[in-house]
């Protein structure tokens, strides 16, 4: 009877810190915006290698610059809208915190793009990218889903890959488009299931 007593109690204490834990997850990010952004990378990659656009590195890296432009305006649209217009939020400049807690990592990932982009080192930069954004990923591990975080490591380890292997070209895009895809549509679908849609329909 007791240990049934103290059963019950650690399972309500378990639900209760699951509540907790539900409350604090940032909800700013749209898990359809993101999922769009992956199209988007796919999308650049299938354009970036059909020969519309010429295989030189400047080329290709401009390509790339409209694809981050895109996944710039979608996901900070979305953000923004959901910071302005949500009632739970009341604009509260504390509740973009979580946002803010990435800047670093992109902002080092941006520098270092600088860096290798003025170098000539073209063949570093989707490694470089991976990586930094995989960083920036992982920096969301209190306040997003862990479904993230695990995303964030494979981004890592893919940008580690692509940073140590000779047979990545910058000219080749697919890596990046494919790495990009299933990146952003597995943390799209994280977000959606765990932050979009009503409980029952995760039952």
């Amino acid at each position: 009877m007791i240990a049934d007593h103290i059963h019950d109690a650690l399972s309500q204490v378990s639900r209760i810190q699951e509540l907790i834990l539900r409350k604090k997850l940032f909800r700013g990010y749209s898990g359809k915006a993101r999922m769009a952004c992956g199209v988007a990378a796919l999308a650049g990659a299938a354009i970036l290698s059909s020969g519309l656009i010429s295989p030189a590195p400047e080329a290709q890296l401009a390509g790339w610059g409209v694809v981050l432009l895109i996944g710039l305006v979608v996901n900070y649209a979305a953000l923004a809208y959901w910071f302005l217009f949500n009632a739970d939020v009341r604009r509260n400049p504390i509740m973009l915190k979580p946002a803010i807690d990435a800047v670093p990592a992109l902002a080092v990932g941006a520098i270092l793009s600088v860096a290798l982009i003025v170098a000539g080192e073209y063949r570093f930069l989707f490694g470089t990218w991976m990586c930094m954004y995989g960083l920036a990923q992982v920096a969301y591990r209190q306040s997003l889903p862990k479904g993230i975080y695990l995303v964030g490591l494979c981004y890592i380890f893919c940008g580690t890959y692509c940073l140590l292997s000779p047979a990545v070209s910058f000219v080749n895009p697919w890596p990046m488009g494919i790495v990009f895809f299933l990146g952003e549509v597995a943390g799209g679908v994280i977000l959606m299931i765990n932050l979009e849609l009503p409980e029952e329909e995760k039952k």
